[in-house]
């Protein structure tokens, strides 16, 4: 083959049809079919896979574009990369080049190494730049990747956007004074800090949230440092680093959140609370809840994304099945009584009650929430708000609304005596409650009230049933590998309990599709206690809570560790995974 030279949809066709790949017929059909508009740009790759033309070499496969990006780098002997934007620093991979250089050549780094940079194309047959950069990197060696075309039209404008937004917004002209926390020493000659309403932090912030949305991030951490702040999205329960910036950038940033938040950008020295609505790239209207907290470095915020699909989900889409799901929907049908969910933050209690509000929330029910803070707005709600400063703690919510005709009532958390004291009164009084706690387990919430200073033969009379739940990473369906069951593990996991050990299990090796961790997504895991008459009379007994679980045990009750073994024996997470999460006592 001749090198230096542009693939065409000529070359590729050509090149194709030799390797058996497609036939003439298809050759033909695209040599004669003519380009709209905004097809001229496309590459030869992009236009062909707008075909779906089947894969001769396997039948059962089209001709994607990814399909066809691996046949064009097998064929140029040229590694394949797909980058992976959670991995990628954009700082250091925007300072191999100029963006004009870029730009002209068609070529964008997608890793920094001491001895070497890997630099993709989509053009693998192009390398006159390729000598330029020996020339202005030596002796780092460079090493040309392939990249997908439609990888490298997003993130060459991407990367370069960022990178210009963070060091444009280092010289804007406004002032910010105290930005440091400790240690904040006052350099005459360099106080120029960026605004909050120079146009480049408003890119910044927009990137931002739209970068996070499109990962599926469910939380954004901003993070001050002496130096450089940090920018982390949470997917998947597992905190990522996605941008190093310089700390004044940070915190113009941070500052134009709070803007767009309502909160008092002049306040540092105090935590603060604020929510902001915005659109997914898919056009859907959501919410996030902001939280500052003054650290040693500066300020710091917090961004927790709500997902406006949440309240849209069935109990099967949230891990519900077979008998959990029958007993779960006979419980929510009482008419009185208190139903608890229980787990620590972030294992999905919100989710929950929302989902099982939003099913039971119809015409002829009047469905009240008291939370601290709303976390998200749902029309067939009656939602409010704890206010600390004018002392309208949860009992005071409650207690309001039982003078407004509720059927159901939701307590964001029951976290001392007088809201569980209220609770129990909503309940006995004819209204069913829904609220959470933080404790490890179902019998645990039980020895939790107690606590409190709920008394045990009222908690015996009021409580339906209580749900700990855990979430667990779900396995990448596209990766998922078999392999030996480590024994020792799988009796730690289920001792005590009579659950078959497979001969072999999946793990987690990773791909393309699930970032290289091998985990895509997340599922409960549940352990349902439901409060039957036995069980009534042990709670009024004021049993310990040892003996509380063995008498769960004895009714049938799964620890939450059991049904984590289930879902590694259904091939949905891993033994690690469930290891990870679930407490073991």
């Amino acid at each position: 083959m001749n090198f230096n030279f542009e693939i065409d949809t000529t070359w590729c066709l050509e090149q194709l049809l030799k390797d058996g790949r497609i036939l003439e017929r298809d050759k033909l059909l695209i040599q004669t079919r003519h380009r709209q508009k905004d097809q001229f740009k496309w590459h030869p790759l992009q236009w062909i896979a707008h075909f779906e033309l089947v894969d001769q070499v396997q039948p059962q496969h089209k001709l994607t574009l990814q399909r066809l990006c691996e046949w064009l780098a097998l064929k140029t002997q040229l590694q394949y990369y797909v980058i992976d934007p959670l991995k990628a620093d954009v700082a250091a991979l925007t300072q191999v080049m100029s963006q004009e250089y870029a730009f002209k050549n068609k070529i964008l780094a997608v890793e920094v190494h001491p001895d070497q940079i890997l630099i993709g194309t989509d053009q693998p047959f192009l390398d006159d730049w390729v000598k330029n950069l020996e020339k202005s990197l030596s002796p780092k060696k460079i090493v040309k990747v392939l990249l997908n075309p439609e990888q490298l039209q997003r993130y060459l404008i991407e990367y370069y956007q960022v990178s210009r937004a963070v060091n444009s917004s280092q010289y804007s002209g406004a002032y910010d004074r105290q930005s440091r926390g400790v240690e904040s020493l006052l350099q005459l000659g360099d106080s120029q800090n960026p605004d909050a309403n120079d146009q480049h932090i408003v890119k910044l912030v927009d990137w931002l949230l739209q970068f996070a949305f499109e990962q599926g991030a469910s939380d954004i951490h901003l993070e001050p440092r002496a130096e450089k702040g940090r920018v982390r999205f949470r997917i998947d329960g597992v905190l990522h680093t996605i941008y190093n910036m310089p700390s004044n950038t940070l915190t113009a940033v941070i500052s134009r959140i709070k803007i767009l938040g309502r909160m008092n950008v002049a306040e540092k020295r105090r935590p603060q609370d604020g929510r902001l609505k915005t659109r997914t790239p898919k056009g859907q209207e959501t919410e996030l809840r902001l939280s500052t907290l003054p650290t040693a470095a500066g300020e710091k915020m917090v961004m927790r994304i709500f997902d406006p699909e949440v309240l849209v989900r069935s109990f099967q889409q949230l891990g519900f099945e077979g008998k959990l799901l029958e007993q779960w929907n006979a419980i929510t049908k009482n008419s009185h009584g208190i139903i608890l969910v229980t787990g620590p933050t972030g294992s999905g209690k919100t989710t929950t009650l929302y989902s099982s509000m939003k099913q039971l929330a119809t015409e002829q029910l009047n469905v009240c929430t008291i939370e601290d803070p709303i976390e998200m707005i749902e029309p067939s709600f009656n939602q409010m708000q704890v206010n600390p400063a004018i002392d309208l703690h949860f009992a005071d919510g409650v207690r309001a609304l039982m003078r407004q005709d509720p059927d159901i009532i939701m307590v964001g958390e029951i976290r001392d005596q007088d809201t569980a004291n209220m609770a129990i009164q909503a309940a006995l009084t004819g209204h069913l409650v829904l609220s959470t706690l933080h404790t490890n387990d179902a019998p645990s919430s039980l020895t939790r009230l107690h606590d409190l200073g709920v008394q045990p033969f009222l908690t015996a009379a009021t409580i339906l049933g209580v749900l700990a739940q855990r979430l667990v990473r779900k396995l990448c369906s596209h990766c998922k590998e078999k392999r030996e069951i480590n024994a020792q593990e799988w009796e730690h996991l289920t001792y005590g309990y009579l659950v078959k050990m497979p001969a072999q299990v999946y793990h987690a090796k990773g791909c393309e599709h699930c970032r290289h961790t091998g985990y895509k997504g997340r599922v409960g895991i549940y352990e349902f206690m439901p409060v039957s008459l036995e069980t009534k009379q042990k709670i009024s007994a004021n049993l310990n809570l040892d003996e509380l679980r063995a008498h769960a045990k004895k009714e049938g009750v799964e620890p939450l560790r059991i049904a984590g073994a289930r879902k590694v024996l259904e091939g949905v997470t891993t033994l690690e995974e469930v290891l990870r999460v679930v407490p073991l006592s």
